[in-house]
């Protein structure tokens, strides 16, 4: 691979091209700022605390990088009220030379409606900042999100990096499933926790500089040509928010851990824990008036000073024999997919059905086999394998009809014999021609029921001391992600799991593309030893600058 030297350091006046840039040493001066970032922090050397992310906000290094997130993540190709995008290498580094803090002022926030996932019926408002604003924010968040790592509550779960709701669900069943475990769980629901956060309270807490973070959540929002100010919350669609919320609702396991330590009978026997994801949590008691009378008023006084309340129709007490449902599973002795999230499931594969009507085989199957093999997989950690078949049998009595529909004149063997075959002992699959290879529907009884090893408590991803335990994470994450394509798999673990240009770790998030070290148009074969797996904008600067890259070798053995 040819070598590529850039700047790492403060941003200088002159020019850098996109596809010159050395990712390899952007992303080792961030990485090296933040974990210094984190030492300050567990050393409570305030002066570093703030001297250190001024450091990154202003470097090239962060700006590089957070132009990068903002021009790859899923939100690339959506505009804010300024209506630009930046899809070129010119428009991505004249970025870089325009994202300074002097003379900055926040844009008004571009607001859209999307669906409610509990409702049909309901919208939810999403605030779309402009790529300017975007990148702003992912540079800040560069030096942020390592602080929140290190305050962070650590049964917290939602918005956090290498966290995900099986975390959660498992420290559930930790809690509750043993002999002795709290029969009573209060269900916490915060009233619109994004929209009423109080600004006043976030300035003075939020560990950012302060006048960047005031013209954020006082920037307003365009609603059909209109301009409305913001007086409180934070909005959903800004890449801070999450960590900004998740910095303001950390501290609640502090307080309530606090109680059950105090030197009283009735707090040693509270059988208290909590859990939370993003602004949905449950807290556990051993009695429903210890939960009525003494937990929940904490939880108030808690939310009450950050602008916030419990939602009197959604917060409830529940005892464990009648069960509670939290991210989607009903959660007692043992967890199972919840039954209003199997019906929403099934609801948007009837959907899918209903809109492919005159659609061939195959183009529904592409269609259907990514939902049904996600949803699967959401819920493969929990006692999900009765539910899993009885989802298959719904789905394949809408397929039955469907195929009906299209040929009323034909017998149902005739029906059965184009579209269902049998294979390896199996009846009944669903099956379609595409080009010149097969589909076949997806079934979500394959999925077998892992259980998932839950998170360390206080690991922290950008504390290098917990580098290893990440790495074994995910090399055991993406062996099961890439179970089935075991060409992938192989040229994962040759790499140990590292892209060779900038020498980052390669993950279903990030993204990946196959790339010939020989190309194809020179001769090169589509052989493994041929292909090596490179970040998109990686693969994009390869070409653009013709590298020639080495396959690596892995460390290890394969």
């Amino acid at each position: 691979m040819t070598a590529v030297a850039t700047r790492t350091g403060a941003l200088s006046h002159s020019t850098v091209a996109w596809h010159t840039i050395n990712w390899y040493a952007v992303h080792r001066t961030v990485r090296r700022l933040q974990a210094r970032i984190v030492k300050a922090v567990q050393a409570e050397r305030w002066g570093k605390v703030r001297a250190l992310p001024h450091l990154l906000t202003h470097s090239f290094s962060g700006k590089a990088l957070a132009v990068r997130r903002v021009t790859e993540n899923d939100g690339r190709k959506t505009p804010g009220v300024e209506g630009s995008l930046w899809d070129t290498p010119a428009k991505k580094t004249r970025a870089m030379e325009e994202l300074r803090q002097r003379g900055y002022r926040a844009q008004p926030l571009r607001r859209i409606y999307i669906p409610k996932t509990s409702s049909t019926n309901r919208w939810r408002p999403l605030s779309i900042p402009t790529m300017h604003d975007r990148a702003m924010q992912a540079l800040y968040l560069l030096a942020l999100d390592p602080i929140a790592e290190t305050w962070g509550d650590p049964n917290s779960y939602g918005f956090r990096k290498e966290r995900a709701p099986a975390d959660a669900m498992e420290q559930c069943f930790n809690v509750l499933a043993r002999q002795h475990a709290p029969q009573w769980i209060l269900e916490g629901d915060i009233r619109a926790c994004f929209d009423e956060f109080s600004h006043a309270w976030l300035v003075a807490h939020i560990p950012m500089e302060r006048a960047i973070l005031q013209k954020w959540l006082k920037a307003g929002f365009v609603d059909k040509h209109v301009l409305s100010p913001t007086e409180a919350g934070v909005p959903q669609g800004g890449i801070c928010s999450p960590v900004i919320a998740n910095l303001a609702l950390d501290g609640l396991e502090r307080v309530v851990k606090a109680y059950a330590s105090l030197p009283t009978q009735r707090a040693q026997r509270a059988k208290v824990n909590l859990v939370r994801f993003a602004d949905d949590f449950i807290m556990t008691g051993s009695s429903s008036a210890l939960l009525e009378q003494e937990i929940k008023p904490l939880v108030e006084q808690f939310l009450r000073e950050r602008g916030l309340e419990l939602s009197p129709e959604k917060t409830r007490i529940t005892h464990i024999e009648d069960g509670f449902d939290f991210l989607g599973q009903h959660v007692r002795k043992y967890a199972e997919p919840a039954q209003k999230n199997v019906k929403a499931f099934l609801g948007k594969i009837r959907k899918i059905v209903k809109a492919n009507k005159q659609a061939t085989t195959a183009n529904l199957i592409a269609q259907l086999n990514p939902v049904i093999r996600g949803w699967a997989n959401y819920h493969r950690h929990v006692a999900s394998k009765v539910t899993f078949y009885h989802v298959d049998t719904a789905i394949f009595t809408m397929l039955w009809s469907w195929a009906k529909r299209r040929h009323p004149t034909k017998s149902k063997g005739w029906v059965a014999k184009k579209y269902f075959r049998a294979r390896h002992g199996r009846h009944w699959i669903f099956f379609g021609q595409q080009a010149d290879h097969e589909l076949e529907l997806f079934r979500a009884g394959d999925v077998p029921i892992q259980r998932h090893v839950k998170i360390r408590g206080a690991a922290n991803p950008y504390d290098p001391q917990w580098e290893v335990y990440f790495e074994e994470r995910l090399r055991v994450k993406m062996a099961h992600d890439l179970k089935g394509r075991r060409q992938l798999l192989y040229l994962w673990k040759q790499q140990d799991g590292l892209c060779p240009i900038c020498h980052q770790k390669m993950t279903r998030l990030t993204g990946w593309h196959n790339h010939h070290t020989i190309w194809r148009t020179y001769g090169g074969s589509d052989t493994a030893d041929n292909r090596v797996l490179l970040h998109p904008n990686c693969h994009r600067q390869v070409h653009s600058q013709s590298f020639d890259v080495a396959q690596p070798r892995s460390t290890r053995s394969v």
